[in-house]
């Protein structure tokens, strides 16, 4: 236990074992469930998972943690781990029986928002996820349109998934003790389509730009995409900002741009 936090990997390990009684009775991990840990750390979730659940695969970047990891988590199931960059592993090659995914973390600050996107790109292997995130990323991911924090993470991730904010976690249940407020939120993919979307990556583009200059109107934001006559036809006002517009405008909009540019 003697490893120290590496600022590289953004390790804050969380050590509040109320915290922890926290977090595993949100998952509520039950034995033949498919759980994969991303950033196990110095394995304080994992012991406690693996109790429950008698299997979890984990992926850890830091080699230097690997070892302990195996020694204290091995005996208590079945234990893999896997020593691989998060951002670009493969999640659906761990599906086993056409069991989905239940996916839990501690994220790293600085990787939460582009981990976030890869994960959307395996949802159709994942039950649901679980995460420790910085608390202003789970305000932004959870906001609803018209409010300050609402923008592209909040559109793309609930277009796909639902939302549930669990509960916030102080700077002290951690070593080191970020400078900043954790929060606890429960991500489930959609089984359906929230809306009728034609193209993902159109949809994408056109959400990232709409949302490039937060203090620009809709029209200024939509150069090259789509002109005035052309948003009003979705029912939209192109002199509002994008920030007002809820996911099925941004469908709307999509969907014409797509149309009109194809």
């Amino acid at each position: 236990m003697s490893h120290r936090p590496r600022k590289r990997f953004g390790q804050n390990f969380l050590r509040d074992t109320a915290v922890i009684a926290s977090i595993v009775a949100a998952i509520k991990p039950l034995p033949g469930q498919h759980l994969l840990e991303i950033g196990p750390g110095q394995g304080a979730i994992t012991r406690e998972l693996l109790k429950h659940s008698g299997a979890l695969n984990a992926v850890e970047l830091d080699r230097d943690l690997l070892s302990n990891l195996k020694k204290q988590c091995e005996p208590l199931g079945e234990f893999r781990l896997f020593n691989a960059d998060a951002l670009g592993f493969d999640y659906c090659a761990l599906l086993d029986g056409g069991r989905k995914l239940r996916v839990v973390g501690n994220l790293p600050y600085n990787i939460s928002t582009p981990l976030l996107f890869h994960l959307l790109t395996h949802k159709h292997c994942i039950e649901d996820m679980h995460f420790m995130l910085q608390k202003e990323v789970v305000q932004r991911i959870a906001a609803v349109p018209g409010s300050k924090r609402w923008g592209r993470l909040s559109v793309m991730l609930q277009l796909d998934c639902d939302i549930q904010g669990l509960f916030d976690i102080a700077p002290a249940a951690f070593h080191p003790p970020p400078k900043v407020d954790s929060s606890f939120v429960r991500l489930t993919p959609r089984q359906t389509p929230r809306f009728e979307l034609d193209d993902r990556e159109g949809f994408a583009k056109l959400v990232t730009q709409a949302f490039a200059h937060k203090r620009k109107t809709l029209l200024n934001n939509m150069k090259g995409l789509l002109n005035a006559d052309q948003i009003r036809s979705t029912g939209i006002d192109p002199s509002i900002r994008a920030e007002q517009i809820d996911i099925e405008g941004f469908v709307r909009l999509s969907n014409l741009a797509g149309e009109v540019n194809g």
